[in-house]
């Protein structure tokens, strides 16, 4: 016998005699129907009660993501957590190199004082198959005024192994229809390693057909987009977030269309927090039947966070010890 618990809610009116009312409904007897609010509030309260009990919950489901973003700094070197708690298998690797320093050897670039175990990553879970960030600045502006730099460190990089599953290379360097040059990235992107995704952000609400239509002007047909949803920092709620998603979907096809959620929120000027799982919650209902993926792992997605976005899985884990 299966001894796995199921939870199921006994109908509310299983304890009244049941009656034919004239439109063939069910109904208590006459008696009883003064107290039906009291009844059937006892009754909820009993349900509820019965379900806390067996370890059930009335409302807290399980989310999932697909993966998580990682954003190398000195601070994550060595990236570690439960991710895969919440079903992520993916990791995206922003940049292995950024400023001119390289978080792995021998890329012609001076190495980072502390290198990441590579091949410690490579054995989580949550890192079964990478798409790798290659070269980039922190600084956008300075990003997309050396293109062409970043496109000669990053074809240097390409070429090193690394004791990673790599499934696709990533550009860190982001689009948005503000930047006038943007379309001359497309020639760029044609030296790099394919499969290939860039980000692409909307930080004027210019709306989903309007972005996907300027996209189509310029992007390679066979560079995928990651979506930043813009929902950590208030740009957009996740509803309207949504309707990005399905306009590029539409445009450019589904398996081409990832999104990033943004599992952070400001505090204060220049420094952002960890989303609650309250305001995380309404991201990932909205995203469900997309890829999403949490930026950034690292700096955001904490224990508490996980427990409260997927509280049975983590639950399951926690008693495995």
């Amino acid at each position: 016998m299966n001894s796995r618990k199921i939870c199921r809610s006994p109908s509310l009116h299983a304890n009244y005699p049941a009656k034919s009312a004239p439109d063939g409904a069910v109904q208590p007897p006459a008696a009883s129907r003064p107290l039906t609010r009291f009844v059937t509030l006892a009754v909820v309260i009993s349900v509820a009660t019965a379900l806390l009990m067996t370890g059930c919950s009335l409302s807290t489901h399980d989310l999932h993501v697909d993966g998580i973003a990682w954003q190398p700094d000195d601070a994550t070197a060595n990236p570690s957590g439960n991710w895969d708690v919440l079903g992520a298998q993916d990791l995206l690797i922003q940049w292995i190199a950024v400023d001119d320093t390289a978080f792995i050897s021998n890329a012609g670039l001076p190495p980072v004082p502390h290198l990441p175990d590579l091949a410690r990553i490579g054995r989580e879970p949550w890192a079964k198959n990478v798409i790798l960030g290659l070269a980039g600045y922190q600084d956008e502006k300075r990003a997309r005024a050396n293109v062409a730099k970043l496109v000669e460190q990053s074809l240097m990089i390409s070429r090193i192994p690394v004791p990673l599953h790599v499934v696709g290379y990533y550009f860190p360097v982001e689009a948005d229809p503000s930047w006038t040059d943007a379309p001359k990235l497309a020639a760029s992107l044609q030296d790099l390693p394919r499969p290939l995704w860039i980000t692409v952000y909307d930080q004027s609400n210019i709306g989903g057909k309007t972005l996907a239509d300027w996209l189509a002007t310029w992007l390679p047909a066979d560079v995928g987009i990651f979506f930043q949803d813009g929902v950590g920092v208030y740009a957009r709620e996740p509803r309207l977030a949504r309707t990005y998603l399905n306009a590029l979907a539409e445009r450019f096809g589904k398996d081409r269309v990832r999104v990033i959620a943004e599992a952070f929120r400001p505090a204060g000027p220049g420094k952002f927090r960890s989303a609650t799982p309250e305001e995380m919650r309404p991201q990932l209902k909205a995203y469900r039947g997309y890829s999403v993926y949490l930026f950034d792992g690292p700096h955001y997605v904490s224990e508490t966070l996980i427990k409260g976005l997927a509280p049975n899985a983590a639950a399951k884990r926690a008693s495995k010890g």
